[in-house]
């Protein structure tokens, strides 16, 4: 773990050593350079952001449908007859604010996956109040988007408290740079948000293999809920999951950006969602600083590489050969 997190206060010389990236500097130097605001719509609105994946071959849940105004919600019922189970969230939500799972339901009575019955009257009240802007960026008025539940892969099973865990992929100019699964928590509600205690696994950004786990910034080396041992832990598909955060950079013109992707038991990794603003959690949880990272790629990483050339490097530091 980082030397000045043994002390209280780490001084700013301290803190630039250990090449940790601050929040204004991330927003200036690399957000506000590296990210054009005009693009931003591309991955704040989900609808737009699906979409758009769909055309470059990225793996994300299924769409089933979009409620936009008051007067459509009683079309729910329509729309989910057919799909036993589905998720419904924000088209414009962020940190995982209104994202209500329903793992089953008969029309009346919607069940979660923690085991809690849901009214049809408290899910019409959960898209109202995601139509008036209750989770939305900024409070606007917004898109309830309904898309297909991942079927969690029980690989994680014991890593996870009643919750969806998920690979949080931080990617600078195409590059995957640093990388952490958010696993839930007893103390999360069950939801994959470091800052409401869930867990943060630091993730080799060459392997997918444990590095390092922190719960509200402090390291632990073993689930709070289930006990299982997070040293162990080893993405499978790693190269997909890499894929998927160097193919964003493509698809919405971002240089900087998080890829959060879930792993689904069937389809392998998928991504859930993109962000503009990833936040520099992923350093506590990595014991590493952003900061020379995002250097080492501007300094010596080639440029104009495919997608797939881009991780092919990151994994073996090789060039791709020249075409004759």
């Amino acid at each position: 773990m980082f030397k000045w997190l043994s002390k209280y206060f780490a001084s700013p010389a301290e803190l630039r050593e250990a090449g940790i990236l601050g929040m204004n500097s991330r927003n200036f130097k690399f957000i506000a350079k590296q990210n054009k605001r005009r693009l931003y719509p591309l991955v704040d609105d989900k609808v737009q952001t699906k979409a758009l994946a769909l055309q470059y071959g990225i793996n994300t849940p299924r769409l089933i449908g979009t409620i936009d105004y008051q007067h459509e919600v009683d079309r729910l019922p329509l729309l989910v007859k057919d799909w036993p189970s589905f998720v419904i969230k924000p088209a414009h939500g962020s940190g995982g604010k209104g994202v209500l799972v329903i793992k089953s339901h008969d029309g009346e009575t919607f069940v979660t996956p923690s085991g809690r019955s849901l009214t049809y009257k408290e899910i019409y009240q959960h898209i109202s109040n995601t139509l008036s802007g209750l989770y939305s960026l900024g409070g606007q008025y917004d898109t309830a988007v309904i898309e297909e539940m991942v079927n969690f892969s029980h690989i994680f099973d014991s890593y996870s408290y009643q919750g969806i865990p998920d690979v949080r992929i931080i990617v600078y100019k195409g590059y995957p740079v640093m990388a952490m699964t958010r696993l839930a928590t007893a103390a999360s509600g069950g939801r994959a948000n470091l800052h409401q205690g869930a867990v943060g696994v630091g993730l080799d950004i060459k392997t997918g293999k444990t590095l390092k786990a922190v719960m509200r910034n402090m390291p632990i080396t073993h689930h709070p809920d289930t006990n299982a041992d997070l040293s162990k832990i080893e993405v499978p598909f790693w190269r997909e999951h890499l894929l998927i955060g160097a193919k964003a950079y493509e698809m919405t013109g971002l240089g900087y950006l998080g890829a959060d992707i879930v792993l689904d038991a069937d389809k392998g990794p998928m991504m859930l969602e993109l962000n503009a603003r990833p936040g520099l959690a992923v350093q506590i949880a990595n014991g590493l600083g952003l900061g020379k990272v995002l250097k080492k790629v501007d300094k010596y990483y080639p440029k104009r590489l495919s997608a797939e050339e881009r991780v092919d490097y990151l994994l073996t530091g090789k060039k791709p050969e020249k075409k004759k």
